[in-house]
């Protein structure tokens, strides 16, 4: 029997975003006058219902496409979301746990190299790495916003090179939080403070999972895939995802003893 373990957020207006989300509902009883009948005309005295969402590619649970890090990758023109291929969007699940890493320091390439050794995994091509903060307990409050860790842009070059297309975290983005990047450009002068995960995308072209939830409820580090579909929406950046992990017999079977606590 295959499990599957739903690693995202719930899309709503919460003080976890930083851009409101908006929903404008056309109830049941509503939706029968815009087609010129009344609720009387429809079973039950009830039309169908419809809602007009209004919010940015970046809200809930996501994923960014290389465009959103510039309009070159590697000197080629970068991927918008609809361009970015299915195949990648589907692997082997890798769960790293760096809840040890306090909120606003980076994740090193030494962070990520114990994790993988605790995990007991070397990397492969085609391996999607779920970066575990444990930042999603936060989600709900304006913490959420400014409480994680984020991944260093040696990071991201170590994870890129060794074939990972796809990072995911589950926190408000994959970059440290927004207030101390600006904090250490603005003290040391230093542009490679602004957001160096995203930036390394201008070289080689990689996906970002964004506000992905529910990492401890996978039984281990490993023995899972993860599928990750986003919105093809036109020439954006970035599109919503529902990010899911489907684990397999001997995961589920396995499950009491794998869990990180």
């Amino acid at each position: 029997m295959t499990r599957l373990v739903d690693l995202s957020v719930v899309t709503r207006h919460t003080p976890s975003e930083a851009t409101p989300v908006t929903v404008d509902l056309l109830d049941h009883r509503t939706g029968a006058t815009v087609l010129g009948l009344t609720p009387q005309d429809f079973p039950d005295g009830m039309a169908i219902s419809n809602e007009t969402v209004t919010l940015t590619t970046h809200t809930g649970t996501h994923m960014d496409a290389p465009l959103h890090y510039g309009p070159l990758s590697g000197g080629r023109p970068a991927k918008s979301i609809d361009q970015v291929p299915l195949e990648w969007c589907v692997g082997p699940g890798v769960r790293l746990d760096l809840r040890h890493v306090p909120p606003g320091d980076g994740i090193t390439v030494d962070d990520l190299r114990a994790a993988l050794d605790r995990a007991g995994h070397h990397l492969r091509p085609g391996d999607l790495v779920l970066l575990w903060t444990g930042a999603d307990a936060l989600w709900g409050s304006a913490e959420y916003l400014a409480k994680y860790p984020g991944l260093t842009g040696d990071g991201t070059r170590f994870l890129v090179e060794s074939g990972v297309r796809v990072i995911g975290i589950d926190a408000w983005g994959l970059d440290r939080p927004m207030q101390s990047m600006i904090e250490e450009y603005r003290r040391t002068g230093d542009r490679g403070a602004l957001w160096p995960a995203h930036v390394y995308g201008r070289t080689r072209e990689y996906l970002q999972l964004e506000k992905l939830a529910n990492l401890g409820a996978l039984p281990a580090a490993t023995g899972f895939t993860v599928v990750c579909f986003p919105v093809a929406v036109a020439g954006a950046g970035a599109g919503w995802t529902r990010v899911v992990a489907l684990l397999d017999k001997e995961s589920v079977a396995g499950e009491g003893s794998g869990a990180a606590g």
